[in-house]
């Protein structure tokens, strides 16, 4: 759909634009500074509006954080259909993308809302980075580590969910999983060692680590057991719990895949909502990120490396 609609070469201040697939657009102000922009919105992946509201924010304001920015103002997206929902459920989703926006340090300043035949809701979120930190997901460099700050499954679990299969305490841990703010991101910017960085979202682990391949020219290996996964994946996706996307997202990538089970389908290309950071980084600067992480008090897992590839194909190999 995007092939030939965006030539923005009469545009040199715009750094970042949609040739790469990154997960902002980025605006120089001046020699040292940039405006991140970025929106995104969808339909809702629970049943609370409030907690709607604060997956779909944090979300959002993931694509900042992704790119080594800090968030500074958003503004809401709403559809809402106004004959067959109440107005006060719009208003808790509202809510819930205020309380996020705040927890960010942001206001949520405004935005626009529409009659629709279904809820949707997110943000339309700008940031600043300094140039000279701008995290883009083609950086990666061979030798690099890769890291990742949130388990795998929340496809998979909000799945179950949706099914009334989920146990209250998984439910209570992916809602958790899904409305913790990306922020460290920004610190892991001032690292010079991390020379890529991208959130993993709908396309799951390897869609999005594709990505980062395609643009580095590089291959990547990922270790399959050293992946953190949600609690009990395997068995919601024995009871049937997996979402369509998984399979949609294999079909798109699988000639840069090796052959993979149903059950690794269903895992490393569950779609993710609101999922961790992707981080490629010298292995120099390994214990940096790794005390930066635990200064932001969350994980950050290694799961692979990067190689140099021989052929001009670029892949993943699961191991």
């Amino acid at each position: 759909m995007l092939t030939g609609l965006f030539d923005n070469s009469g545009h040199p201040s715009l750094l970042i634009g949609s040739e790469t697939a990154d997960d902002a657009a980025v605006y120089a102000l001046d020699d040292e500074q940039a405006i991140i922009s970025t929106t995104d919105f969808f339909m809702p992946v629970v049943d609370d509006p409030y907690d709607f509201g604060r997956i779909a924010a944090a979300n959002a304001i993931s694509d900042v954080y992704a790119m080594g920015g800090t968030p500074m103002m958003a503004l809401a997206i709403l559809g809402w259909p106004v004959n067959t929902l109440p107005a006060e459920l719009a208003r808790e989703v509202l809510r819930g993308g205020r309380d996020v926006c705040r927890e960010a340090g942001i206001p949520l300043a405004g935005g626009h809302s529409i009659d629709a035949p279904e809820p949707i809701f997110g943000l339309s979120v700008n940031g600043r980075v300094k140039i000279s930190q701008i995290k883009r997901n083609n950086g990666a460099k061979a030798g690099d580590r890769l890291y990742l700050t949130k388990p795998l499954g929340i496809g998979v679990l909000s799945t179950a969910i949706k099914k009334g299969l989920c146990k209250p305490e998984h439910e209570q841990v992916v809602l958790e999983t899904m409305c913790q703010l990306n922020r460290a991101g920004a610190t892991f910017a001032a690292i010079d060692g991390v020379h890529a960085m991208t959130d993993v979202t709908g396309f799951g682990l390897l869609g999005h680590l594709l990505e980062m391949c395609n643009g580095s020219r590089l291959n990547a290996v990922v270790y399959r057991d050293a992946v953190p996964l949600l609690p009990d994946v395997d068995r919601y996706i024995e009871a049937g719990c997996a979402p369509g996307g998984s399979m949609r997202n294999y079909e798109s990538y699988r000639s840069q895949l090796p052959e993979m089970s149903e059950r690794d389908i269903k895992v490393f290309l569950d779609p993710q909502t609101s999922g961790g950071l992707l981080i490629a980084v010298s292995p120099e600067s390994e214990l940096a990120l790794i005390t930066a992480a635990r200064d932001q008090g969350i994980s950050v897992e290694a799961i692979g490396t990067f190689e140099a590839s021989g052929t001009p194909e670029m892949g993943v190999t699961l191991k």
